[in-house]
């Protein structure tokens, strides 16, 4: 009866599944109005890159076209996705291909039902199809999650780098700021020294920001929001602030840099104690396997006489 019920929920909800395929729900005007205005943004990018992006060159075949229908697919329904987006923005992956995985990554594990059906019939375990089923359904919702909390991972160990660029960031400028230049060309000029991949971005979004003649904060915000890091955000919103006042903003900058080294300095050393208990629990279980060693032969002998 369990059975027969679960199979008639299964195929309801694929029923309901191929209805809303075959006939989508129509899409509002703001829906409609961000997916084109997604859409041209990215023609905009493409047309001044002159090409596709690295990513997106290396996501071939099918791969590259589930992910183009899937994007249109939220675009279409006015899906904005903030947290995935800033997550890709930080590990320089599309969205095309993230996506494109979510789906055929499940789509694979489902498809693979006759082959565990055939397996276990030549093993001779039956033909039964509902345990090999619920293998593959099991593996399909693994799947599902498996790239959001890679990507959550990736994402935050990214971002923790970035922090501590961020701090070294700070500092620069305060020197480049108590040696008297202003502050366009101090946040520049301490952009120009480091290497590496945040700072670099910080690079860039100076950059642009002379070339479209915007403030060098409202381009830090922008890419605060883009990576979503509140220190760029923060720093971004003291700028526009206190930007007339240099001994101000020098000394602002310095306190934020101390306080973002400290809380670093906290993160490492809890990150250290969890490390020594995780080690003092191994220890435990070793001495406890050890007593159970010594303690076994007795103990059989005991119970034998």
């Amino acid at each position: 009866m369990t059975g027969a019920m679960i199979a008639g929920a299964v195929v309801g909800a694929g029923l309901y599944l191929l209805a809303r395929a075959l006939f989508p729900a129509r899409p509002g005007l703001a829906a409609r109005m961000a997916a084109f205005d997604a859409a041209r943004r990215r023609d905009l990018e493409e047309a001044q890159a002159g090409r596709m992006s690295p990513t997106l060159e290396r996501v071939g075949g099918m791969r590259a076209k589930v992910g183009r229908e899937l994007v249109r697919f939220c675009e279409t329904r006015g899906w904005k996705l903030r947290s995935i987006r800033a997550d890709l923005a930080i590990t320089e992956r599309s969205l095309e291909a993230f996506l494109a995985t979510k789906f055929l990554l499940p789509a694979a594990a489902l498809l693979v039902i006759p082959l565990i059906v055939a397996y276990f019939a030549l093993l001779g375990l039956g033909s039964s199809v509902q345990l090999p089923a619920w293998v593959c359904l099991l593996f399909a919702v693994l799947f599902f999650f498996f790239p959001d909390m890679q990507l959550r991972q990736e994402a935050q160990a990214r971002r923790q780098d970035f922090r501590h660029v961020v701090g070294a960031f700070l500092d620069l400028v305060s020197m480049n700021l108590a040696g008297g230049r202003g502050v366009p060309e101090a946040l520049m000029t301490a952009s120009n020294v480091g290497e590496g991949w945040a700072m670099h971005r910080l690079r860039d979004a100076l950059g642009n920001a002379r070339i479209t003649g915007r403030t060098p904060w409202q381009a830090l915000g922008q890419l605060g929001d883009e990576l979503d890091i509140a220190e760029l955000r923060d720093l971004a919103g003291a700028l526009a602030l206190v930007a007339d006042d240099g001994a101000q903003i020098r000394k602002s900058l310095a306190a934020r840099a101390a306080s973002m080294r400290s809380r670093e300095l906290s993160e490492l050393e809890g990150k250290a104690g969890e490390r020594s208990q995780s080690m003092l629990v191994a220890q435990l279980f070793l001495c406890a396997g050890f007593l159970v060693f010594l303690a076994y032969p007795a103990l059989i002998r005991v119970l034998a006489s």
